[in-house]
């Protein structure tokens, strides 16, 4: 049988969401040995992937239970004793068709920075970037919205068969302090939202035009590469 789990976790100590050859401290490999050592052997799929040091508080993943394991509160209490930084907040019986990635409508990433540099109790979970415009700022993240060809906006190495996505919605806010991006989204390529973020960053300070970032969005100019900290990007919520 087919469950659904919404999981969160503190990603500073892990190499990404991805299982890979190279290393074992990534996400999907602590919950497959945590799921392993409770005799579930299925593969998890998860609803996307997170870089390195990349946060999550609502991330979905399905897999596939034995039959003997049919009380999910306590399957949900087993994994959250052997998991370190990793936390099941939900178990949820669902149809086996259901997919973590596939069948996902909407993914809310949020970023969360201040423009003092953070406490060293707060320098794994949220970016620092000095004074901005908060105007040129929500100018900019309005632009990304709508369905564009993000081809400028991420990195390679992901096989993907198109790079347009559609930006339903952005938002900026901030309280007490703390600055708050979001991007709402059909999806998103590697490392785009970190792009984005920075982009947006760039043109909130001066450093880069409207005509720039349009330039870069329209695939007919690079003006900038650069990755926004992980310490600041939560992948908040997936919607089916």
């Amino acid at each position: 049988m087919r469950v659904k789990a919404v999981i969160s976790y503190d990603g500073s100590q892990y190499q990404g969401f991805q299982k890979q050859r190279s290393t074992n401290t990534t996400i999907t490999a602590a919950i497959q040995e945590a799921l392993s050592s409770l005799q579930i052997h299925s593969p998890i799929v998860g609803s996307g992937r997170t870089d390195a040091g990349v946060h999550a508080t609502g991330q979905v993943i399905h897999f596939d239970l034995p039959e003997f394991w049919n009380d999910l509160e306590k399957l949900k209490l087993n994994l959250n004793r052997k998991l370190t930084d990793i936390f099941f907040k939900h178990i949820s019986l669902v149809p086996n068709d259901f997919h973590a990635r596939f069948s996902a409508k909407k993914r809310i990433y949020r970023y969360v920075f201040k423009t003092q540099k953070p406490s060293v109790f707060e320098q794994k979970y949220v970016s620092y970037y000095q004074e901005f415009n908060p105007e040129l700022l929500i100018k900019a993240l309005k632009t990304f919205e709508g369905k564009h060809d993000f081809n400028f906006f991420h990195k390679t190495g992901t096989v993907t068969h198109t790079t347009v996505r559609e930006i339903y919605r952005t938002d900026y806010r901030e309280r007490n302090g703390y600055h708050f991006i979001y991007f709402q989204s059909n999806g998103f390529l590697r490392s785009q939202v970190r792009i984005m973020v920075d982009a947006a960053m760039l043109c909130a300070r001066g450093d880069m035009s409207e005509m720039e970032l349009q330039e870069q969005l329209n695939c007919q100019k690079k003006h900038t590469t650069k990755l926004a900290p992980p310490e600041g990007l939560y992948l908040a919520k997936i919607i089916y």
